[in-house]
């Protein structure tokens, strides 16, 4: 699996599981994507003719930020936000993300390929059927 993929399985992962209902009946109330992933369900298969349910990209990030000890700029960061999703931000890993993207800048300008990076994983899990605004995608 590439490091796109790790990012993607990441939050659309956190959608599946919080999109199917949780009974917390006798448990404290928890918010919906923490009772999911502390429970995950089986889900059935989407019908072919059924489009995919759309994936709220921000409203994930948002949730695991809120979560997170850390202050992470996220929304402008390729490393903070690989480290939200719990994946490895180190340089030799984004530097496979941005061959795997197809970038062809310089690469020892790692603050240029990180503008580049985030923009393009923004962009990419739009294309992938994810709702994400457009002040995210650059």
């Amino acid at each position: 699996m590439g490091v796109f993929d790790s990012i993607k399985n990441a939050i659309f992962g956190h959608h599946a599981s919080a999109s199917t209902p949780v009974s917390t009946a006798g448990t404290s109330a928890a918010p919906p994507v923490a009772a999911a992933v502390a429970q995950p369900v089986a889900r059935p298969a989407a019908s072919p003719s059924s489009p995919p349910p759309v994936v709220d990209v921000e409203a994930i990030l948002k949730g695991l930020a809120a979560k997170n000890a850390q202050k992470l700029s996220w929304q402008t960061s390729i490393v903070d936000l690989m480290k939200l999703l719990g994946l490895d931000s180190s340089l030799q890993n984004r530097m496979t993300l941005a061959k795997e993207l197809g970038y062809n800048g310089d690469s020892t300008d790692s603050a240029k390929m990180n503008i580049w990076l985030h923009q393009q994983v923004m962009s990419k899990l739009a294309e992938s059927g994810g709702k994400v605004p457009a002040s995210l995608q650059g």
